[in-house]
């Protein structure tokens, strides 16, 4: 209904009776008749005992001096009134805090920048090492012996080994210098992961001292160390491996009769099914062509039991840490 339709039955029946006919209402009449002023803006309350804009800036700048930087404000407030000095309240170095978004963690803190991924390839044997630690349970419950490996990531082959009781750099750094003086060529790399005794300061010097380049996984990316990881996975799955090894010496003793194996009869996938030892000592190809040899030798006897002429598996030209024409970052653990 207008507004003048409206008038017109208010002047007859008067506003209870038009509001009640209508459907209106009678609040809503006057309102309309009479309304409001429109609000002004309400001016900033200012609490005459607030501290001033320099007040504040000086307050912050206390806080996050270097004194004071790494420690809360009730602390601050403390040590300040111990001295002498009233700034504020601590609910007032809170408010302040806030509002300049600095009310989480207020200290300084180590940035470090993102780790490199290790790149490495080795085209022939004594070019890379790669060597790793594994816990192997002892007779008792909490008791662990520890299986230092080195590996060369061309060939497969165990340079060094050995068993201890517990980690040590001291270890490490001997293992390390014994294999390579036993292999004869020191290796232009050796990769590890980031363990203590793998960062420790006695290898490291070692390697410097021998001209041998450093390489270290990523923290927490297994993939960065395949070839020990693989090894030890081989080692764990074999039948014989003891649940439980009876003393150091039951470790020591099956760890040299495995390893002793692995380099001299197994025959690994990775290396066109050759023995590691085959191929580090370069008797692989000589290897190679008595397959060969064998395989045209079956192949003229029976040519209809073969879809084509037979070859021995090709021995792998180059061994990668994460080859860059391949790699897919794998997703870091979380422990």
């Amino acid at each position: 209904m207008t507004h003048q339709a409206f008038t017109d039955v208010e002047s007859e029946l008067g506003v209870t009776a038009a509001c009640r006919l209508t459907g209106r209402s009678r609040a809503t009449h006057y309102r309309r008749l009479r309304p409001p002023a429109p609000r002004l803006p309400r001016k900033p309350q200012v609490q005459p005992s607030a501290l001033t804009a320099e007040e504040r800036a000086a307050v912050l700048e206390l806080m996050n001096s270097e004194e004071y930087a790494e420690l809360a404000p009730a602390q601050i407030w403390a040590r300040e009134l111990d001295a002498g000095r009233y700034h504020c309240s601590v609910s007032t170095m809170y408010r302040i805090l806030r509002e300049k978004g600095q009310s989480g963690e207020r200290r300084r803190q180590a940035v470090h920048p993102a780790k490199a991924v290790p790149e490495l390839v080795a085209s022939g044997p004594s070019q890379v090492f790669t060597w790793d630690i594994t816990k192997a349970a002892g007779p008792l419950k909490g008791v662990w012996y520890h299986a230092y490996v080195i590996i060369d990531i061309f060939s497969r082959y165990i340079v060094g080994h050995t068993v201890e009781r517990a980690e040590s750099a001291v270890r490490a750094e001997e293992l390390i210098r014994d294999a390579i003086v036993r292999n004869g060529i020191v290796p232009e790399t050796v990769h590890a992961d980031r363990g203590t005794s793998m960062t420790s300061k006695r290898v490291s010097q070692l390697l410097i001292d021998l001209g041998v380049t450093r390489s270290h996984s990523r923290p927490k990316v297994s993939n960065d160390n395949p070839y020990s990881e693989a090894h030890f996975k081989t080692t764990k799955y074999m039948a014989d491996y003891p649940e439980r090894f009876d003393s150091l010496a039951h470790a020591r003793e099956w760890f040299d009769a495995f390893i002793a194996y692995y380099n001299h009869e197994h025959r690994h996938s990775g290396i066109g099914w050759h023995t590691p030892a085959s191929v580090h000592f370069g008797t692989a190809e000589e290897v190679r062509d008595q397959r060969a040899v064998t395989l045209a030798e079956a192949y003229a006897r029976h040519p209809e039991r073969f879809g084509r002429r037979p070859r021995p598996p090709e021995i792998p030209q180059q061994a990668w840490i994460n080859d860059p024409a391949k790699r897919r970052e794998p997703a870091p653990q979380i422990s």
